[in-house]
């Protein structure tokens, strides 16, 4: 080209109605490749035909508005390689022969205004040549966006010069390191995992830019610019380029849709777009998944299988470009051999010639410490001989017994199981287990899927029985010690969960899964019993010591009869704490620990064979509290005035401590018309206890609730007590953000206000219909249907009400209001949060209990108050 001739040629300025018939043509031809794509659903058709759109438009403005002479306009980045998603940046270079003058920018400037006045949003650089290999020199990100340099228009030898000597400069090996440092930060920044509640579909590990460094790391070193290309050069087989395409494809797709959605460049999953997304697929809910539930089951199988031939790839890059020393190998045994650290194979069709070696590899890894991987040629023939482990496969005594073998070593089970779940000889294995691979659980508790929560348990189970882990549980560390058989507990985590999603009860489908492993792996009769009461039962611990009273000691004796042993018990209490610690970390708190321990140990108690009546608690109970306080310097007399006015439900739901806590600061104001507000640490580090004495009055419950929530305090559970001369003496164990120290020099400051809140007079009314706090975007996008059930108790004095919905700020008090304006009076509540998600229990009794009307309307307030 001329260098006197602009890029395009000289043409006057774009009169506003020829700009405004550019966008309109733009316009409408995008819509006709999406619907075309709608259509044939094909994401390449889409990709190019609108960067062929782009293409065309540019160099339409360009007769409108051309650049300097000598200069070129080159397309970089995803642009530059062709593919051009909806809400993508157009990132142009302009690329010129010299300096920019004064010109050069005007030119520049009027073209972009151009660009976004018809609806484009260009990313822009004006470099020369020399300013771009410099700028590529010190940033791997643009060297990488300069490699996928394309010409629009003007100088074709520019930017042919500027590949030339970009490719030149290019050190494969420095490029290399450079890339796997970058995508090693990249994976950190997302937790280094694939299975994210809301991955970002092209950051994420295992979304579409590993595929593009797989792609680049492959050019740079001489392999190709395509799967088809690399497979060619050896690096991948043509089955392997297969999968990756169709992985490829897939994920461009997905983010085609997010981009149509969300109408701009959008590649987070969020919750709020998840269940569109399944509609736009045509998705079905089935009887226990929801559509998104399938959708992001779709997605984590494909970002399984690019990270799985990421790690693959990636070592046989560094391999090629590398090499490896010449030492020679370790043989371990005629199958295997020690290479560099790496568990290699013998015999390149060695899983073909022994399918057992599907199993053996990953025990001789837990048996063989010296080994810290597997070597690429012992994945990929993994990987590729998954398909052997069908029926008779698993039918095989060997292999049986193999698979225990795994369970029963006393290292490197959770890394070999996370292992064979990422090779997918887990989930062929155990063909149940296939089924919850990537299936995530919209249950506003759980974060994590289905698969990834059980191995979760099992890590959790396996961290108590190391010494350094000792302090986190000790009593956990302690009763795994002396539990024999205890790889059994690994079993029972395995198949806890495993028949989520089925629709059913998943504990009892889970205990006929459980069983017929056990029968097939020849497991004695006593341990396939222990096994199944533990899968079918593994919520009935938790379930007790959050939703019933504890102290009752009817609720612990039916609990004990139920458990049934000695050792039912310690296992259930082992797998309930694995369980819920694998659950989220928001769900656990050391209140929650607390509760758990003190069910294990009264119905350890009862089950030794120690009386656990009522009669007999409450008489241990006075015994003990007197002890405290005599211990306490109180006199015998002086309790007599605060215990005559106590009955003997409350003694039976105080522990001993809180009854001579009570005693010492209420003694001498039984009947004090003055609120006494009195708080303490708990044994747990980040709750508080309250006690509140005070005239009974129909709002109190509100006012706490409304007290507690605005200092976020978290209430866990209350105990209402009303004494016989109608006083309330009210317990309250609540979360507490902050350090112990910092809790314990707020204690002050929080009886003190707390009193004054009780005597200040009471809120307008207007107030009560305020409504509570904003929802999560994962409540509002997955929002749970709440229910409620209300029963009398088992004694008929009272009526049991259980509450299950989303939570949100302010719940509980928008509940109190409800109870109050019906004059119900609340004796006990369990408040139990999972999550973003409440399962609340209360004690309750009032003139709207037992009759139809009065009863249905109070329900109906509530439900609103749940929905709102």
């Amino acid at each position: 080209m001329s260098s006197a001739a602009p890029v395009t040629g000289p043409s006057p300025q774009t009169p506003n109605g020829d700009l405004a018939r550019v966008r309109d043509a733009f316009q409408a031809a995008r819509q006709e490749l999406i619907q075309k794509y709608r259509q044939s659903l094909r994401p390449d058709s889409l990709l190019h035909g609108l960067r062929r759109l782009v293409d065309r438009t540019i160099v339409q403005l360009l007769q409108r508005h051309p650049l300097p002479a000598g200069t070129a306009l080159a397309a970089v980045g995803g642009y530059g390689r062709g593919e051009l998603y909806p809400g993508s940046d157009i990132d142009i270079l302009v690329l010129l022969p010299s300096a920019p003058t004064a010109e050069t920018e005007a030119a520049v400037s009027d073209l972009l205004t151009a660009l976004w006045d018809i609806g484009l949003e260009p990313g822009h650089s004006v470099r020369t040549i020399e300013e771009c290999l410099s700028e590529a020199r010190a940033d791997i990100t643009t060297e990488t966006a300069l490699l996928e340099t394309r010409w629009l228009a003007g100088s074709r030898s520019l930017v042919r010069r500027l590949s030339q000597e970009l490719l030149a400069q290019l050190d494969p090996r420095a490029f290399y390191r450079a890339k796997l440092l970058e995508m090693q930060r990249r994976h950190m920044r997302y937790d280094n995992t694939p299975y994210a509640l809301e991955p970002n579909c092209k950051e994420s590990p295992g979304g579409l830019r590993d595929l593009q460094v797989i792609l680049w790391m492959a050019r740079a070193a001489g392999f190709g610019r395509s799967w088809k290309q690399v497979a060619d050069n050896g690096l991948l087989t043509p089955d392997e380029a297969r999968q990756l395409r169709r992985a490829e494809q897939a994920f461009k797709r997905l983010r085609i849709e997010l981009h149509l959605l969300t109408r701009r460049r959008e590649d987070r999953l969020l919750f709020d777009y998840q269940a569109a997304l399944a509609q736009a697929y045509g998705l079905q809910a089935t009887a226990g998944r929801r559509p998104s539930e399938l959708l992001m089951q779709r997605y984590y199988w494909a970002a399984k299988v690019v990270n799985q031939f990421n790690a693959i790839l990636v070592q046989n890059i560094e391999e090629h470009l590398f090499g490896q020393p010449n030492e020679a190998a370790e043989e371990i045994d005629e199958d295997f051999v020690n290479r560099r650290g790496q568990l290699d194979i013998q015999l390149d069709d060695a899983f073909e010639r022994k399918p057992t070696l599907l199993l053996r590899a990953f025990l001789v890894m837990q048996q063989h410490p010296e080994l810290h991987g597997m070597s690429v040629r012992t994945l990929r023939a993994i990987w590729h001989a998954r398909t052997r482990i069908d029926a008779q496969f698993r039918a095989n005594p060997v292999h049986r017994k193999l698979f225990l073998t795994i369970l029963q070593q006393p290292r490197g089970i959770v890394h070999e199981l996370r292992r064979m779940n990422d090779l997918s000889i887990l989930p062929r294995y155990l063909p149940p287990f296939r089924r919850i691979v990537g299936q995530m659980q919209h249950d506003l508790f759980h974060v994590y899927t289905v698969d990834q929560h059980i191995l979760m348990v099992v890590r959790n189970l396996r961290r108590f029985t190391m010494p350094e882990h000792a302090h986190e549980y000790p009593l956990c560390s302690d009763l795994i010690a002396n539990f024999d058989r205890h790889w059994l507990l690994y079993i029972a985590a395995l198949f806890h969960d495993i028949a989520k999603g089925r629709g059913g009860d998943h504990s009892e489908l889970g205990a006929i899964e459980v069983r017929r492993f056990a029968r097939q792996h020849g497991l004695e009769r006593e341990d396939t019993q222990l096994l199944v009461f533990l899968v079918r039962y593994h919520l009935l611990l938790s379930s007790v010591a959050q939703k019933q009273d504890i102290t009752d000691p009817e609720v612990v004796g039916e609990f004990a009869r139920r458990v049934g042993s000695e050792r039912y018990l310690t296992a259930l209490y082992l797998l309930t704490v694995a369980d819920i610690r694998g659950t989220s970390p928001k769900v656990w708190n050391g209140w929650k620990g607390k509760l758990l321990e003190d069910l294990y140990r009264r119905a350890l108690a009862v089950l030794g064979g120690q009386v656990h009546s009522a009669s007999a608690v409450l008489n241990q109970r006075k015994k003990e509290a007197v002890h405290l306080l005599r211990l306490a310097g109180l006199r015998d007399d002086a309790r007599e005035a605060l215990w005559d006015q106590l009955d003997v439900a409350y003694f039976l739901r105080h522990e001993a401590s809180e009854i001579a806590w009570h005693t010492r600061h209420l003694y001498h104001r039984v009947n004090d018309p003055e609120p006494v507000v009195r708080a303490r640490l708990t044994e747990t580090p980040d709750s508080l206890q309250f006690v509140i004495y005070a005239p009974q009055r129909h709002d109190l419950f509100v006012r706490l609730c409304a007290w507690f929530e605005s200092k976020q305090l978290s209430i866990q559970d209350a105990r209402i007590h009303t004494t016989r001369h109608g006083w309330a003496l009210d317990s309250f164990v609540v979360l507490a953000p902050g350090t112990p120290s910092e809790l314990r020099a707020q204690l002050t400051v929080f009886e003190h206000e707390l009193t004054e809140a009780l005597t200040r007079p009471a809120l307008p009314r207007t107030t009560e219909g305020k409504s509570p706090g904003r929802i999560s975007r994962r409540s509002r996008a997955f929002p749970l249907t709440p229910s409620i059930k209300l029963h009398p108790d088992e004694r008929g004095e009272a009526w049991v009400l259980s509450v299950s919905a989303g939570d949100r700020p302010g719940l509980l008090h928008a509940m109190a209001q409800v109870f109050a304006r019906h004059d119900v009076a609340l004796h006990a509540a369990k408040v139990v949060t999972l999550g973003e998600r409440i399962e609340d229990t209360f004690l309750i009794s009032g003139p709207a209990m037992g009759s139809g009307r009065r009863q249905l309307q109070f329900e109906e307030d509530l439900l609103q108050v749940l929905r709102d």
